[in-house]
């Protein structure tokens, strides 16, 4: 495994990007950001890569998340990006905005699942590892002994007659009001559904609410640990940087 990567990390409002060191998870340099163009087409975002790339002078593989359902490099969905990604090939695409560059492309959410498990609060964790994000929705990423099950979507599954983000986001607790006691008790319910469908050994929670931790992990009362992500802003990159040396692909 090299010693250094190089990740980017594609979300609504900015493409962030950077150099990795491999053998501990942590960037080498401050990380780039450019703001997502708008409309975020594939190769208006493309072009912001490459220059995230030039600037860094960055001239071996390249990790890219996207918030995107990702198969055989192809992108099937689009959250926060232009509807023209669905369908389309990275391939090609990053063939012309990074020629000469080896590019490997998977989920945003399943990038930092990547990164958690490696490096921050899964790092010493047997078995079957869940992050979940808790933000606009409910981005998953699934790891058992450290390999990948791509593209899981979990705040899409149905709980109760409602899909799991829509019960238990952090938007949704913003949305309504609601104290961290009344959120939780979704939360909790979410998360008993994912055990007894999976079984986890441990969650660990992501996204911005995830930094007051203290106040409502405590108050969950599913049957599996719950630990807050540490790596939280890097993740993503950090995963994809891992993803591409490793040959780690949807």
């Amino acid at each position: 495994m090299s010693q250094l990567g190089f990740g980017v990390d594609v979300g609504g409002s900015g493409v962030k990007g950077g150099i990795v060191d491999l053998s501990t998870g942590e960037m080498t340099h401050d990380r780039l950001k450019i703001a997502t163009p708008q409309p975020a087409t594939p190769d208006a975002v493309a072009d912001t890569i490459a220059q995230i790339v030039k600037q860094a002078g960055w001239e071996g593989a390249v990790g890219v998340t996207l918030p995107c359902v990702v198969v055989g490099a192809t992108t099937l969905s689009a959250a926060n990006v232009d509807k023209s990604w669905i369908g389309t090939d990275t391939r090609e695409l990053f063939a012309r905005a990074l020629p000469g560059h080896q590019v490997n492309v998977l989920n945003d959410a399943d990038a930092a699942g990547i990164a958690e498990d490696r490096f921050g609060a899964g790092k010493d964790a047997k078995g079957i590892v869940i992050l979940l994000t808790f933000g606009t929705g409910i981005g998953s990423a699934i790891l058992n002994n450290g390999v990948l099950l791509p593209n899981s979507e979990l705040g899409h599954m149905e709980v109760d007659g409602m899909e799991a983000e829509h019960r238990a986001a952090a938007s949704i607790k913003e949305r309504k009001g609601w104290s961290f006691e009344e959120w939780t008790k979704e939360v909790s319910l979410v998360l008993s559904r994912y055990e007894a469908l999976l079984w986890p050994d441990l969650f660990i929670a992501g996204g911005g609410i995830s930094r007051e931790y203290e106040t409502w992990i405590p108050m969950l009362t599913n049957r599996t640990p719950v630990v807050p992500a540490e790596l939280r802003n890097t993740a993503g990159i950090v995963g994809a940087a891992f993803a591409a040396e490793n040959g780690i692909a949807p």
